[in-house]
């Protein structure tokens, strides 16, 4: 796993009416401070990658649909440098992606419907503290293409 990366299995409160999906309280590990929460709706095979952030810790959740989101970790100093992780989310499968400053990150809807990603970041979006990068950048050594095992 990428050094400071962290998922948190989310409990799900569902009855015959529907369900409650929780995210992050403010007493949660995880947790560091709140700065803005975001949507992130992507379209079947669009693919939202990459970017990092200098400053800002981000925290995803699945709420609607199945993404796959792709770590890569290129930080000088880490002992996980140069690796790169898949991570599934979805609704149904509910948990947290804490994702420290620095990691290069993406992801795609994974159905052939829209899938949508919040974002509970510890500070504001600043287009200064955010770097990016297209998907198929040679520099992040990975293949969006579809992979069956």
């Amino acid at each position: 796993m990428i050094e400071g990366v962290k998922i948190i299995k989310k409990k799900q409160f569902i009855d015959e009416r529907g369900k409650i999906m929780r995210m992050l309280k403010v007493d949660d590990e995880e947790f560091v401070k709140f700065g803005e929460i975001y949507f992130s709706y992507t379209y079947p095979g669009a693919i939202k990658a990459w970017h990092r952030h200098k400053e800002m810790t981000l925290t995803y959740a699945a709420v609607l649909g199945k993404i796959k989101l792709v770590l890569f970790d290129n930080r000088d100093n880490s002992p996980s440098r140069g690796k790169l992780e898949e991570i599934f989310l979805s609704d149904e499968d509910y948990f947290t992606v804490t994702i420290p400053p620095l990691i290069w990150n993406g992801f795609k809807s994974i159905e052939n419907k829209a899938a949508i990603v919040a974002n509970c970041a510890d500070i504001p979006h600043s287009e200064n503290e955010i770097e990016r990068k297209k998907f198929n950048d040679p520099s992040i050594p990975y293949d969006w293409k579809m992979k069956l095992k």
